[in-house]
Formats: structure tokens, sequence, C-alpha cells
């Protein structure tokens, strides 16, 4: 397996159309989004406390954001707490990718970091598509992304890690 990288173009009219607009292509890193968004005034501390919520209950449960299917994420607050990135690495389309982000939400009955957002739909567990119009809007498109285990899922990287361990094992064994 070879690192790689893709040049991504600008979005025009001869993409795939999703549900909800084009579809950004699958490259070595998989798919995956940037979202940058104001933070309402005083909410900083809000979205921080959050992020400790979300740290604990995946403590509990770390199959809790199993089915987003992620490689990672990460959270950033910059410009002196006013601005927000979502950036996030995932095996599905965008498209896919959101909506089960509401649906996961709405099963463990929790809420979103998002609300802490301006412009946030007040009424995204009802209104998905709302939600994915929010998060469309403010995606920052890359035009470059690399992989150094290019275009390999989580679920085959669970199972190459799960196949490691058991040949360590075995090996122990024998000796």
């Amino acid at each position: 397996m070879q690192p790689a990288a893709m040049a991504i173009p600008k979005s025009d009219e001869s993409w795939e159309k999703g549900k909800y607009g084009p579809i950004w292509p699958k490259t070595p890193a998989n798919y995956g989004f940037t979202i940058i968004a104001r933070v309402k005034p005083g909410r900083a501390d809000a979205i921080r406390g959050y992020g400790a919520k979300l740290a604990k209950a995946l403590e509990s449960d770390p199959s809790l954001l199993a089915p987003l299917k992620l490689h990672y994420l990460r959270w950033v607050l910059f410009d002196d707490d006013t601005r927000f990135m979502y950036q996030g690495i995932f095996d599905t389309d965008f498209d896919k990718y959101t909506e089960d982000a509401v649906a996961l939400f709405k099963k463990a009955g929790v809420d979103t970091v998002f609300e802490n957002l301006e412009d946030f739909p007040e009424d995204w567990k009802t209104n998905p598509d709302a939600f994915v119009r929010f998060v469309r809007a403010h995606q920052c498109p890359s035009f470059l992304e690399y992989g150094e285990y290019p275009y390999v899922s989580t679920d085959e990287i669970k199972k190459a890690l799960e196949l490691k361990s058991a040949f360590s094992r075995m090996l122990e064994q024998m000796q």
C-alpha cells in the first residue's frame, strides 16, 4: 500500500448530486468535512464543556459514535473563541454522515455542539434537512487530501488490528 494524495477540483455542475447537493469525491483520506461557524456570544465554555461531556460518554461507551464510521474528529475554537471549527473524516458520504449524526443524537437523547453556533436551526431534531443545510452552508471544502493508508475504512483498520492482536497472542503462546 502506497500513500496517496488527491487534488480536489472546485465543485461544479458536473459533480454527482446527492439529496442535499453535490457529493464530494472519496479521497485517499475517505470522506470528510470542515465546518466553520460563528459561536453564539458567551457560548465558548459550553462548547468546551460539551467536548468534555462527549469524551466522558465515550469512556462509558466506546462504540457511541461507531454508526458514524469516523476516523477522527477535531474541534477548534479560534479568533478569541468567536469561531468554531468541526473537522471530521469518515467512511460515508457527506449526506449520509449528517443524517446518521441526527439519528444518533436523537436516539441517544443528546444535543449537538452545533446548538452553540449562530444560525443553527432550533428544530434540527425534527428537521434533519435544516441540520444538513446548516452543515453544507458552513462547509469549507478542502482542495487537497492525503492518506498514509489510502481509501481504508474504519472497519478494515479495526479488523487488521484485531488480526495483529490475535497473531501476537498466538506467537506468545508458542514461546
